[in-house]
């Protein structure tokens, strides 16, 4: 009776706390469109709004590049359609339906919600008639705004249309639905970030819509249009073709048309696509763009068109070599793992840039007696790798030439400065290789000739213009003056900052040091500019003082020479030379007015003369300056072009 015991109540709750045994994890992998899919911020699809000019973005560059590669003149058509939710469930086959259980939407608007809502509109309406009522200035009243729910997304329908290359029939479908297959994976100067390209757009498509990409492409000389409706298998990376074939091309176009329906928000960054397409026409001053907003809403729609202004293009970018200095430990034995030469002195000579014959002896004789020339490469052990690395980054090599980079140049640089944004004075420099509306400066940077437009304040040429750069040592206003700072970096591998790379980080010393060696050379042009116009701007209120005082001086000058004359006729005058001046005072043959003329005529000639030694030494022209535009060349014209800062002469053969 004293003994104790546990209930089959108490044993129940017993067992029910018994801690489970973890499950055995298992081993799991993804694929690379898998990962995209779930880290989209890192190819800057943070969010509808940034997805939207990111898909326009990557579809522009990708239309660029295609019509650079065939040296043709770029003539990109870019269109935005906004899809209304109504016209978005017809496409996909659904049935808009009425809400049954209102209250289940995250919309719902309760009735104490709503009162306060209103109560709240009433009082407003009460103050606005009390200020009417006092005379006060009265602001409109918004209008009343209902509840968003977060499922209220919006769509659009991106389409981009190019001259360019155009794409394999075969070729399409790994092109677009393949994540991290690509032909720009070549070592040289690329727009691309990821080589993702409309890759990413697609992906945003199937999360955001469901829908998939249309292409239409046909080469140059191809008497067909390849039609390609595809989606791609996440899970998989391989594309999910819906209809693959060929069309008749009656017109002999060539080039590609891409249009993708992904959601999207042009209210909140249409101001970012319009501006990225203004920059992108100042550093291709010799592509032409169309660019379209339609809406339902008439009053919405947007059309701007950026013409060419000149038909000189950059060279095309080629592929280079690896520099030893840049090398890590991977590549090199990458390298080693595909190059075709036989032994250690023919893969330094040939694998690497700058290391000729000489050179390279010099670097296997400094590797060790383990080391000779004619020792096979594909022989070198760990260690011996490491030994070849190391020394790499000890050793000194000569800096890359830099031709292998195709830089927008001065000249494309300048003029499309000038034609997009009207400035009073240009000032351009090129660097060697390293590889404005609002008061203040107005910053503005490029790499690999595509436009930056986040992440602005921790970027290299930011911090450069506002910390190293003293301006008013170039007769310069940082505050006051509206300055446009221009900078356009190209490289086969552009040191970005962050995800989603979209700036070039201050840590780097030698692209700091080109930066603002750019910037002051620019400045020092500038300068002798301004002080140019300083003297002119003085010239003109020394001149307008001049004229201020001369009724004045002719009044003074009259009445002394009226008050020399004698009262006496037949006095003697002493004046000597003076005397016929007097004479004609007296008879009136000399007035206030004449004098007035003189001095009149006199200030002219000052101004005049100091305006033409001004004009000669700015090299400015008195000649009335007149538009000249060079109509294009045809095919068969052959031309020779001698290319300065300021302007390219064009000699027909």
């Amino acid at each position: 009776m004293g003994g104790s015991s546990e209930s089959p109540i108490e044993s129940k709750k017993s067992n029910s706390k018994t801690p489970r045994k973890p499950k055995e994890t298992v081993l799991k992998q993804k694929s690379p469109a898998e990962f995209f899919a779930e880290n989209k911020n890192i190819a800057g699809f943070d969010n509808p709004g940034k997805s939207l000019y990111t898909t326009v973005r990557e579809l522009v560059e990708n239309a660029l590049d295609s019509a650079e590669s065939i040296s043709e003149l770029p003539v990109v058509e870019i269109t935005i359609e906004e899809i209304i939710r109504s016209k978005f469930n017809s496409m996909i086959g659904l049935v808009d339906r009425e809400r049954i259980d209102a209250a289940l939407y995250d919309d719902f608007e309760t009735v104490k919600a709503r009162e306060k809502r209103l109560a709240k509109e009433a009082r407003a309406q009460e103050l606005q008639a009390k200020h009417a009522s006092l005379g006060k200035k009265v602001k409109d009243t918004p209008a009343s705004k209902g509840i968003k729910g977060r499922g209220e997304a919006s769509f659009y329908r991106v389409t981009c249309k190019d001259n360019g290359k155009g794409m394999p029939h075969d070729d399409i479908p790994n092109m677009f639905g393949r994540v991290l297959s690509g032909t720009k994976y070549g070592l040289k100067q690329t727009r691309g970030k990821f080589g993702l390209g409309a890759k990413m757009a697609l992906i945003w498509s199937k999360m955001s819509t469901g829908l998939p990409i249309e292409i239409s492409s046909s080469m140059k000389k191809q008497n067909y249009t390849s039609f390609c409706r595809l989606d791609i298998d996440i899970h998989k990376n391989i594309p999910h073709i819906h209809l693959h074939e060929k069309r008749e091309n009656g017109q002999h176009w060539h080039g590609a048309e891409i249009q993708v329906v992904i959601e999207g928000n042009w209210t909140t960054y249409r101001s970012k696509i319009l501006h990225y397409m203004r920059q992108m026409a100042v550093i291709t001053p010799y592509a032409q763009f169309q660019f379209k907003f339609v809406s339902d809403t008439p009053d919405k729609n947007v059309t701007v068109r950026f013409a060419r202004r000149t038909d000189v293009m950059p060279p095309i970018p080629l592929e280079t070599k690896h520099h030893p200095s840049s090398v890590d430990l991977l590549l090199i034995k990458r390298l080693i793992t595909e190059t075709s030469k036989q032994n250690l002195l023919q893969f330094l000579q040939h694998e690497f840039v700058n290391i000729s014959k000489p050179h390279a002896e010099r670097l296997i004789g400094e590797m060790g007696p383990d080391f000779s020339s004619k020792m096979a490469v594909k022989s070198l052990t760990s260690q011996q790798l490491v030994r070849i690395h190391q020394l790499f980054r000890q050793a000194k090599f000569d800096d890359p030439s830099g031709h292998c980079l195709s830089p927008a140049g001065e000249y494309n640089l300048r003029l499309g400065i000038i034609k997009e944004l009207h400035p009073d004075m240009v000032a351009t420099y090129s660097g060697r290789s390293l590889e404005c509306s609002d008061r203040g400066l107005n910053i503005f940077r490029f790499a690999n000739r595509i436009p930056l437009l986040f992440e602005q304040g921790a970027d290299v040429v930011t911090r450069t213009a506002l910390k190293r750069i003293n301006w008013n040592n170039y007769k310069i206003n940082q505050v006051q003056d509206k300055i446009g700072v221009f900078v356009s970096i190209v490289s086969t591998k552009i040191p970005f900052k962050g995800t989603g790379k979209e700036y070039i980080g201050d840590d780097i010393t030698e692209i700091a040091s080109a930066v603002k060696s750019a910037l002051q050379q620019c400045c020092v042009q500038l300068k002798s500019k301004i002080v140019k116009r300083l003297q002119a701007r003085e010239q003109q209120e020394r001149k307008r003082n001049l004229s201020r005082y001369i009724p004045d001086a002719s009044g003074a000058i009259y009445n002394v020479l009226k008050q020399m004359i004698p009262s006496n006729p037949s006095k003697k005058i002493r004046y000597g030379d003076d005397l016929e001046l007097l004479r004609n005072v007296s008879d009136n043959l000399v007035t206030k007015e004449t004098f007035s003329e003189k001095l009149t005529k006199h200030v002219e000639q000052v101004d005049y003369e100091m305006a033409l030694e001004y004009a000669t030494q700015s090299g400015v022209s008195e000649e009335p300056k007149e538009t000249i535009y060079i109509q294009s060349l045809e095919a068969e014209n052959k031309t020779i072009d001698l290319h300065t800062p300021l302007f390219v002469f064009r000699v027909f053969q």
